[in-house]
């Protein structure tokens, strides 16, 4: 059992009279976390499983007496894959209304329908958390430096899936169930798509621009869907927790790039096995675009269990000046180059210095470590 980041923050949010939804990827480990919190409390609590259909039956839209019989005396109610049942929502609001001394913890593998289910009937009723694939941090802590060290360039290849940490012998198998399955499951369920090849291959065709800038006319060219549609099928993979976007800065000056966006992976891994390819570090060709994709999801997973409010970009005018990543914080600029060699020299453009008073790092091999940790 690999020690998550956010369970001290979720233990802490019990009983406080707020639902505490837990969403991410599948097999992130959310189901995992949740039972060992639940482990304190022994026969306090109620594991329901949105899976099995009697459960799913007994949860959808019952009265305030059902839900008293199925609470019974236990304090502390744990529904897992939530987003299957109907009106899960409204179903929440009466027990947190009306079950005062009763901790309820959704958890979904996505934010389709969990995250819209939610949002209004538990207004002011819940406490939000993101459970991702196992984070740097967590990983060194579990394994100690010098071994997370000797390991990094497996990782920027395999990921951080629990299964896969957990087996490394057969990561490769792991790696493609995922992707070939369990990632595309809730799109599958959810998204109304009506051709998942064109998915695959949409997918396929971002794996190959990370780090780059992304056109949504030229994807659709390549992938054969016109750009909106293109649109809502990455909005999908986004809520299926499969990539993200990072858009571009642009408050000063009128060469910036403005509306295309970066699009990374929330896992190497996965990025890998979309392309099917999983060789090894040294026979690649493709080292930087996998180190910015782990070093910028990474920083996004580091910032969200921190609870640093940050508003990310890239920046790039037309003239092709630019910068990999940013971050505001309170009104202040920090821009950073991500580098894989930490002998190639970086030169931060000083039309963004003179517009922007933004204080300025470069990421390498060598430096990253107190980045994401």
């Amino acid at each position: 059992m690999i020690d998550r980041i956010i369970e001290k923050q979720i233990r802490d949010s019990f009983f406080r009279g707020k639902a505490i939804v837990i969403v991410g990827p599948r097999q992130s480990g959310k189901t995992t976390l949740v039972n060992k919190i639940l482990e304190d409390y022994g026969s306090e609590s109620l594991f329901l499983d949105a899976d099995d259909p009697n459960v799913e039956k007994l949860l959808t839209r019952p009265n305030t007496m059902q839900i008293e019989s199925i609470i019974g005396n236990k304090t502390i109610v744990f529904i897992d894959e939530a987003q299957r049942i109907r009106d899960i929502g409204i179903t929440s609001k009466i027990i947190v209304d009306q079950f005062k001394n009763v901790q309820l913890v959704l958890s979904g593998s996505s934010a389709f329908d969990l995250a819209q289910q939610t949002n209004e009937p538990l207004t002011g009723r819940k406490r939000s958390f993101n459970l991702f694939p196992i984070s740097w941090a967590e990983w060194q802590n579990h394994i100690g430096f010098v071994k997370a060290e000797q390991d990094i360039e497996n990782r920027l290849v395999y990921g951080f899936y629990p299964d896969i940490l957990n087996s490394p012998n057969e990561a490769n198998i792991y790696l493609r169930e995922l992707a070939e399955s369990y990632l595309y499951k809730d799109i599958l369920m959810y998204g109304d798509v009506k051709k998942p090849d064109i998915l695959k291959r949409l997918l396929q065709a971002l794996a190959f621009q990370v780090g780059n800038e992304v056109s949504l006319r030229e994807l659709g060219e390549i992938v054969g869907l016109d750009p909106k549609t293109v649109d809502r099928y990455i909005s999908m993979l986004e809520k299926a927790y499969v990539v993200f976007r990072l858009p571009a800065l642009s408050r000063n000056l009128r060469n910036e790039i403005k509306t295309n966006r970066k699009i990374y992976f929330y896992d190497n891994g996965i990025r890998n096995a979309a392309i099917a390819q999983l060789q090894a570090l040294p026979l690649r060709q493709d080292i930087g675009q996998l180190w910015e994709n782990f070093i910028v999801s990474e920083r996004l997973k580091h910032l969200n269990y921190n609870n640093i409010f940050a508003n990310a970009y890239f920046w790039r005018t037309t003239q092709q000046q630019e910068i990999d990543y940013i971050e505001e914080i309170d009104g202040e600029f920090f821009a950073y180059e991500v580098k894989w060699n930490p002998k190639r020299k970086v030169h931060f453009p000083k039309t963004f210095t003179d517009s922007y008073k933004a204080n300025f790092t470069t990421i390498n091999r060598e430096n990253f470590h107190d980045f994401l940790t």
